[in-house]
C-alpha cells in the first residue's frame, strides 16, 4: 500500500473524531460495523513497542522494538439503548460471561483522516481482539467502562462509509 496523506487542511490539527474505532455486530462474513465509544468524551490508542535497550561491551547503545501491543480505554461509555456496539459486548460479559466471545472480537481502526471519499480512509483490522467491561454502575448514569487490547494477525486495507455504512476493503 502506497503512503497516504492526511486529507485535513495543512496548519489545521486532525479533530479526535477522525479515529474512529467500529466493532463487529455482524458476522466476519458479512460485518456490520458499530462505533465503540458513543458519548466518551477522551480515548486514545496506547503503543506498548515493547522496546528493550543494551549497551554492549564497547559502549555501543542499541535498542531493539516488537510489533506493539495495542489497547484503549473507553470510559464512562453510559448505556444507550441504540449503542449496537456497547450492546453486544454487554450482552457477552454482562449477561453471558463469555470469555471466549469477549476475547475473539473483530475490530476496525479507521483513520477518517486520511485518504479520500473514493479511495477510502487507512483501517485496520483485528479479528481476535479483547474488549472487555472493567466496571458497570455509576452515580447519576450506569457506565460500563470499556478496555480494548487489538488483537490477532493485522489486517489493512481501506474503509469507505455510505449512508452509515461502514465497508472494509484489505489491501
Amino acid at each position: 500500500m502506497a503512503d497516504m496523506n492526511f486529507n485535513t487542511k495543512e496548519g489545521a490539527t486532525v479533530a479526535r473524531k477522525l479515529l474512529i474505532l467500529y466493532l463487529n455486530t455482524g458476522t466476519s462474513e458479512a460485518p456490520v460495523w458499530s462505533v465503540i465509544g458513543k458519548r466518551v468524551e477522551d480515548s486514545s490508542m496506547e503503543y506498548d513497542w515493547g522496546d528493550e535497550t543494551k549497551t554492549d561491551i564497547l559502549g555501543d547503545t542499541y535498542t531493539e522494538l516488537k510489533t506493539p501491543t495495542i489497547t484503549q480505554t473507553f470510559d464512562p461509555c453510559e448505556l444507550d439503548a441504540g449503542d449496537k456496539a456497547q450492546l453486544r459486548l454487554w450482552n457477552q460479559s454482562i449477561k453471558d460471561h463469555d470469555v471466549a466471545a469477549m476475547s475473539n472480537n473483530d475490530v476496525l481502526v479507521v483513520h477518517a483522516y486520511t485518504g479520500d471519499a473514493e479511495s477510502g480512509a487507512f483501517a485496520e483490522r483485528y479479528m481476535s481482539s479483547t474488549v472487555r467491561p472493567t466496571s458497570l454502575g455509576g452515580s447519576s448514569n450506569i457506565g460500563m467502562p470499556i478496555d480494548v487490547t487489538f488483537g490477532g494477525k493485522r489486517q489493512t486495507g481501506t474503509a469507505t462509509s455510505t449512508g452509515g455504512t461502514v465497508t472494509f476493503t484489505a489491501a
